[in-house]
């Protein structure tokens, strides 16, 4: 396997192994974990951003997911070491973003998993909407193209 198939330039990538707890009884990865990783890897991408969690409590605001849909494409085993991505996408620079994932099995190049999630920034004290902090709106910038779908 050569170059991943991503589905869109510039990923931010987290790697996960998933191991005997990630496993349900039919013996492949849980669908809830795909969704675990996805959070993960949107935590992961906004702290190397600088927006982690310490400096967004001390703003007081976050993002907070108001929808999602994930498609589960193929299944997970355990010991599988897999790599998640996502990507910044329809910021609106006022109060919304999305943010897509994919979720892929580098060893055999097969997506396992495809999300999109909605946010919609939020006053942590009060969990109320409210537009984004200036330092979300110079962050939370697509850099990305979609370079196919696979």
């Amino acid at each position: 396997m050569s170059e991943p198939l991503w589905d869109r330039t510039h990923a931010f990538i987290i790697s996960v192994i998933a191991n005997a707890e990630h496993v349900d009884g039919y013996g492949h990865v849980s669908t809830h974990n795909y969704v675990q990783w996805m959070i993960d890897c949107a935590f992961a991408h906004s702290a190397s951003l600088g927006l982690d969690e310490e400096t967004c409590k001390k703003m007081a605001r976050g993002m907070a997911a108001i929808s999602f849909d994930v498609q589960l494409l193929s299944s997970a085993y355990e010991g599988d070491e897999l790599d998640v991505a996502t990507w910044i996408v329809d910021p609106d620079g006022r109060v919304r973003l999305g943010r897509q994932f994919q979720i892929l099995h580098p060893k055999s190049g097969r997506t396992l998993a495809r999300g999109h999630f909605k946010f919609v920034c939020t006053n942590l004290d009060t969990g109320k909407a409210v537009r984004m902090p200036q330092a979300f709106k110079e962050t939370y910038l697509m850099i990305s193209k979609p370079i196919g779908q696979g």
